[in-house]
């Protein structure tokens, strides 16, 4: 994969659909989402429960396809793609940081780093390096032998922030991320965020708490399956 110029187009959806038919009644999940996030941005993608933005996350983190629409992730044609080149390019090219951490109970930290290198087929020696300097940039190198149960769940959603950025994704797709976790906590996670976004890396975060998007630079708000607010954070905070 080309190297994507900062600034340049990263995500690119046009005219998304995603329609499910419940009985006799056609439910429009996606109604036609036209959005554009460029390399380097840090956008939240906030709305209510039912509005449409997980279905949204879905298609941008490859994990669904749209009913209709296209969607190109660094220049590649999503939309139409097979389930096993879906799971190519999330391996490739996303970093996924989930709500409950979705850690391995049983395996180390270390190796819940090395999990996405180790389905790239990444050569052990390197896989340990890449997810050793992983835990580095997030604060727990000293504590790679231990288990999930054995840290805080502050620390856990730490190494799942390790896991994400253990690949060199394009794309930071966090859902929820403070979700399971206390004020305090969310804090150091939202700031961690910050700074990973301060050093070039593309986020995208999801949530339903308007006081978690307006920690973002851009926000975009889903309704009923459309985009009724898409513009820079200040301009959303007032008018909230």
């Amino acid at each position: 994969m080309a190297e994507i110029e900062m600034g340049a187009p990263l995500i690119e959806l046009t005219d998304i659909y995603k329609i499910y038919t419940m009985g006799s009644e056609e439910v429009r999940a996606n109604d036609g989402i036209t959005l554009t996030i460029n390399r380097g941005e840090f956008v939240a993608i906030v709305g209510k429960s039912g509005s449409g933005k997980s279905t949204l996350m879905n298609i941008i983190g490859a994990l669904d396809v749209p009913t209709s629409g296209s969607y190109l992730l660094g220049g590649e044609d999503v939309d139409q793609m097979t389930d096993d080149e879906l799971a190519d390019i999330r391996n490739r090219m996303i970093g996924f940081i989930f709500q409950q951490y979705n850690l391995l109970p049983k395996s180390t930290i270390l190796e819940n780093v090395e999990l996405p290198l180790l389905y790239a087929k990444v050569p052990k020696e390197e896989r340990k390096e890449r997810a050793m300097k992983a835990l580095e940039r997030v604060g727990l190198e000293d504590r790679w032998k231990k288990m999930p149960n054995q840290l805080s769940g502050g620390q856990q959603q730490r190494v799942s922030i390790a896991r994400a950025l253990a690949g060199n994704p394009s794309l930071i797709l966090a859902d929820e991320p403070t979700g399971a976790l206390d004020s305090r906590t969310s804090r150091e996670v939202l700031n961690f965020l910050k700074q990973l976004n301060e050093e070039g890396n593309t986020i995208v975060m999801i949530t339903h708490d308007n006081s978690i998007a307006v920690e973002a630079k851009r926000v975009v708000r889903i309704h009923d399956g459309k985009i009724n607010f898409n513009g820079d954070v200040k301009d959303y905070a007032a008018i909230i």
